[in-house]
């Protein structure tokens, strides 16, 4: 046994007082209970636990001082309606994202193919979800909607609750970015709850799967076109994208077929069951399994997912997103899209009419957007304002009731 003089055990008890008390007081203060100052204080023993040296955290906040009261504002907002299927996929699959995915697919053949070659996930799906996320890197071109993202990711980790632990592991995340010196901090921008890039990759997914494609020792999704797509093909890649399959089929489904949704059964057994293909459409791999899928209700057609479904699905974990992506990728390779219609309500628009209605609207004066067919909320504001001007019921909604006046004025 090892022997301790008494100055000795005086000193290691006083050390582990002090040390027991410092443990305490930082684990003792809730967040609602800080400032955001002390909160960021406190948030580095964290963050050096994982390799991040002080210079970086601070080079990271030095200037960040508050924060930022407009994420704060996004994380709270309450959409004012509820969004459909059909809704969803006319603001994403439409003449313009097939038309400009096309383009894309010419001035970017060669690397798209240098892609396909390394990680074996087709242009047109890699497109698609470039389509989706940042309508091919326009939406990067809109700089006042971007935000700093360490600023935005301290701010949800400091006073969101629902948040807080996201935001936790994202910014430790982001500070590792930081550190690598993967993008300069004032290109460090993504979405208010830090999305970034072209292919919008949340920090820790960044860490996971960012490729240098570019090979110029940085993986940089924001301003490295080869880089963002590569890193969205080794995402799909990773997670075992068959390469050369579909991602599901539109089917036809039999009386009270609807209510074997949820159930996976080989794509030959759902066939044997009265599911086929609109037209003269056969299934190319009846041996593959397939869950059905109603996403539009009992009333809309059907689909069987294939395994590359469920890939999409790692992207952005939502039934909508992964089918846009899939129908998108359809239309920019040449396929066909949809042939059943979806069970939409009397009167509403079908994506054709959505961008007529945004044409005349701003063709009179109430509107000042793009045209895109997504009917948002300065969509909204132009039909009230136009429905005010002439005496009609204000809805703000868009309608064939609508459309017809506006063709007639």
């Amino acid at each position: 046994m090892r022997n301790y003089n008494i100055f000795s055990v005086l000193l290691l008890c006083l050390f582990s007082f002090f040390s027991v008390a410092l443990t305490q007081t930082v684990q003792a203060v809730p967040v609602d209970s800080q400032s955001f100052q002390e909160f960021l204080d406190s948030f580095y023993i964290e963050a050096a636990k994982k390799g991040i040296q002080k210079k970086t955290y601070d080079k990271a906040f030095a200037t960040v001082t508050a924060p930022d009261k407009t994420v704060l504002k996004k994380a709270q907002y309450q959409p004012e309606f509820t969004t459909e299927i059909w809704d969803y996929l006319d603001a994403r699959v439409n003449r313009r994202s097939v038309d400009d995915g096309r383009i894309m697919a010419r001035v970017y053949g060669d690397l798209l193919s240098r892609i396909e070659s390394k990680f074996e996930v087709e242009p047109e799906v890699i497109l698609a979800i470039w389509s989706m996320e940042t309508s091919y890197g326009a939406a990067l071109l809109r700089t006042s909607r971007l935000y700093y993202v360490p600023r935005s990711l301290a701010t949800l980790a400091y006073a969101d609750k629902r948040r807080q632990k996201f935001a936790r592991s994202q910014l430790l995340a982001v500070l590792e970015i930081v550190q690598a010196g993967d993008v300069e901090l004032d290109q460090l921008t993504g979405s208010w709850a830090g999305a970034m890039g072209h292919t919008q990759f949340i920090p820790t997914s960044f860490l996971a799967y960012g490729v240098d494609m570019d090979g110029d020792g940085h993986r940089d999704i924001w301003n490295s076109i080869p880089d963002a797509l590569a890193t969205a093909a080794n995402l799909l890649a990773s997670n075992k994208w068959q390469s050369g399959k579909p991602w599901g089929y539109e089917v036809v489904v039999p009386d009270r077929g609807g209510q074997l949704e949820g159930q996976t059964k080989t794509v030959a057994q759902w066939q044997q069951l009265g599911f086929v293909r609109p037209g003269t459409a056969v299934f190319e791999f009846p041996e593959e399994k397939a869950e059905l899928k109603m996403i539009g209700g009992d009333k809309g057609p059907g689909f069987l997912m294939l395994h590359n479904f469920f890939v999409l699905k790692r992207y952005n974990n939502s039934d909508f997103y992964a089918l846009a992506v899939g129908l998108l990728a359809d239309r920019i390779a040449g396929r066909a899209g949809m042939s059943q219609t979806w069970p939409r309500p009397k009167g509403a628009l079908s994506v054709e009419e959505k961008f007529d209605l945004q044409e005349l609207l701003k063709e009179k004066g109430f509107y000042s957007g793009e045209i895109d067919g997504s009917i948002g909320s300065n969509s909204r504001k132009g039909i009230r304002e136009f429905q005010i001007q002439n005496n009609l019921e204000v809805t703000g909604q868009a309608s064939k009731d609508v459309l017809k006046i506006l063709r007639k004025k």
